[in-house]
């Protein structure tokens, strides 16, 4: 791991912190209960504490290394998107429920915003490196 960190790695690694998000919330929000869960929850606390300590090792030193500004400015221009794209999908999403109060349970609508982080997560990703590849 000593090679330069880039801005890409870094947002990237939201999808998997995204993904953590769902998973923990797949934990909670279950109703039912099979033998292997507690080997998967173990899996997941474990990589939890790995992947956190990685990341705090990366962005340390990404914050000392010198920045792309224009990376940086393309960052920014991706999340104003992505805050829109999101802000119009939860608006979808509350309509929907409220349409649907009768047979939405809450469950499912835990999971639709799960599901919603996830994919602004890789949307963004996406948004990112199509930006900076082109070089906007």
């Amino acid at each position: 791991m000593d090679k330069k960190v880039s801005l890409r790695e870094l947002v990237a690694d939201k999808i998997v912190f995204a993904l953590l998000i769902a998973v923990y919330y797949w934990m909670w929000a279950r109703n039912d209960w099979r033998s292997f869960y507690p080997s998967i929850q173990y899996a997941v606390y474990g990589f939890t504490f790995y992947y956190f300590i990685a990341r705090g090792i990366r962005l340390r030193k990404y914050k000392k290394e010198k920045t792309d500004e224009m990376a940086e400015t393309n960052l920014r221009r991706c999340d104003a998107l992505c805050l829109k794209v999101g802000a119009a999908a939860i608006v979808v999403l509350g309509f929907v429920c409220a349409i649907g109060r009768m047979v939405l349970t809450t469950e499912i609508i835990g999971y639709c915003l799960m599901g919603l982080l996830l994919l602004l997560a890789i949307l963004r990703t996406v948004v990112f490196c199509l930006m900076d590849a082109k070089g906007y």
